[in-house]
């Protein structure tokens, strides 16, 4: 299996930008895609030396506003600009563009004779913004009919079956000359697992410019290669991962891809986000994953697919983990003494007896905190908007409950040695404190309060900002992230990382 090149698409405004974000990237890339449609008009035509100022394999593109890009001066001056940079090639390959990029309609048999004259590859592509597309096999020799062209297809995902199912065919594709991308957040795996869909190239954008491709959902070469390493996947390269919805963001890919480095491993961990967890469960099984973490808010419902459940799972009633064993998944909560090991450094004590601990929330964290709390003897009284919900947790424990609202800010007194917040309220949020971000806002924290928030982005939740103007010591939930995220590395690989919890 060839590796994936890696492409860096260049959206500069002026040709000088382009070349300084080549010159810093260089070292991470192997070829660089000049988005002639980004540039200023008074640039486009001047496009012809780019090749030779920055001694890189060079794309050229002048993308169409139907197909994604920005350029609306009609097919007549687009052909204008292509004709001007092929024109007049050197002698030394390496001054002229090495590929061209042209649209499955767009067809000049004049350009197509002078790119096949001066060795220019062209990329023959399709995309659709709005839609998957199938049958990728019969579409890639409908793209190009012969070897000098390289079939592109680049779509927009509705669900993660979508990018499943871009796997699942790419499968019958026999060699590297293709490009296949989903495009979005969810098309993700397909840009990081370029190497493994036989890809010609996968493509990323400068952290300066990473803007210009949100809409398709481009990564940084300092991703690709420092967190991912991608250079280093291959058809040996096991696979795990994190799934959740909307999973905007996570520090779990970091933890174990850093850990695959130190040990030796080959292997990546990916975020795949899935609105269902059948749908991250059909993936995983396609593209042969070897292990899943699970966050919210599939913590519980992915019971109901997995029946191989540890005693802890099927205590908690919920599952953060699962682990490809013979052809099953079995199902771990790292959560509970991932959550155990961080709440007891923070309070420098052995256990929770003659402590009143508040749990807010009464989801698949809530389920593991509750249990760890019952296994260091604490009391708790769980709150919750949905007082039965509130109720079934608690009752498993023989907590109290309480709805989360200002009728039971005298309860929560009571209960305010510790309170440990396990919402996903406050995620990505911003100051200021509001009811919509901070799921205490109504309560007066008097500074005697522990309080913990499970949410780690951003590091200062409102919560938490809400709780240190009383002079409350704050912890928020990136320790617990970690030390599960130790468990989940063991279970997944069989090795320990330094400073598991034993």
């Amino acid at each position: 299996m060839e590796r994936s090149k890696i492409c860096l698409t260049l959206t500069g405004s002026t040709l000088e930008e382009d070349i300084a974000l080549v010159n810093k990237y260089r070292d991470k890339i192997d070829i660089v895609e000049l988005r002639c449609d980004y540039l200023d008009r008074s640039e486009q035509l001047a496009v012809r030396k780019f090749p030779g100022l920055v001694g890189v394999p060079t794309i050229l593109t002048i993308r169409r506003r139907c197909d994604g890009g920005l350029y609306d001066g009609g097919e007549s001056s687009r052909t204008i600009i292509f004709s001007k940079a092929l024109a007049m090639a050197s002698p030394d390959p390496k001054n002229n563009f090495a590929y061209i990029d042209f649209e499955e309609d767009y067809h000049v048999s004049s350009l197509q004779d002078a790119a096949l004259a001066f060795g220019t590859k062209i990329i023959r592509s399709y995309h659709d913004m709005e839609k998957p597309v199938t049958g990728l096999a019969n579409r890639m020799e409908e793209l190009s009919r012969n070897n000098f062209e390289i079939p592109k297809i680049a779509f927009m995902p509705k669900t993660l079956d979508d990018v499943t199912q871009l796997f699942r065919e790419a499968k019958n594709l026999k060699d590297n000359n293709h490009i296949l991308i989903a495009m979005g957040p969810l098309g993700l795996p397909s840009r990081i697992l370029s190497t493994k869909l036989g890809n010609y190239l996968t493509y990323c954008s400068a952290e300066e410019t990473i803007h210009n491709t949100n809409g398709i959902f481009h990564i940084t070469p300092n991703e690709l290669n420092d967190l991912y390493h991608f250079k280093k996947i291959d058809e040996n390269t096991k696979i795990f991962g994190i799934t959740g919805w909307p999973l905007t963001h996570t520090s779990s890919p970091q933890i174990h891809n850093a850990g695959y480095e130190k040990t030796g491993l080959n292997a990546v961990y990916i975020p795949v986000k899935a609105e269902k967890i059948r749908e991250a469960l059909t993936f995983a099984n396609e593209v042969g994953m070897e292990g899943l973490s699970v966050t919210v808010p599939h913590k519980e419902n992915l019971l109901t697919y997995v029946a191989d459940q540890d005693e802890t799972v099927r205590d908690i009633g919920a599952a953060n983990t699962i682990v490809k064993k013979d052809e099953h998944w079995r199902a771990y909560n790292t959560d509970a003494p991932g959550f155990e090991r961080s709440l007891l450094e923070f309070i420098g004590k052995k256990n929770l007896r003659g402590k009143k601990v508040a749990v807010i929330g009464a989801g698949g964290a809530a389920k593991a905190v509750c249990y760890a709390v019952k296994h260091l003897k604490g009391k708790a009284c769980v709150f919750n908007r949905t007082v039965t919900k509130a109720k079934s947790l608690a009752d498993k424990y023989g907590f109290k409950f309480a709805p989360l609202n200002t009728t039971s800010s005298q309860l929560l007194q009571k209960y305010s040695d510790i309170i440990i917040q396990t919402t996903s309220i406050g995620m990505n949020a911003t100051l200021p404190v509001t009811a919509e971000n901070d799921p205490l806002y109504f309560y007066d924290f008097n500074g005697h309060e522990s309080v913990i928030d499970i949410v780690y982005t951003p590091a200062t939740t409102p919560l938490m900002v809400h709780a240190q103007q009383a002079g409350c010591r704050t912890l928020n939930g990136f320790n617990m992230l970690k030390y599960q995220g130790y468990l989940q590395f063991k279970h997944f690989t069989g090795i320990s990382l330094e400073g598991e919890t034993k």
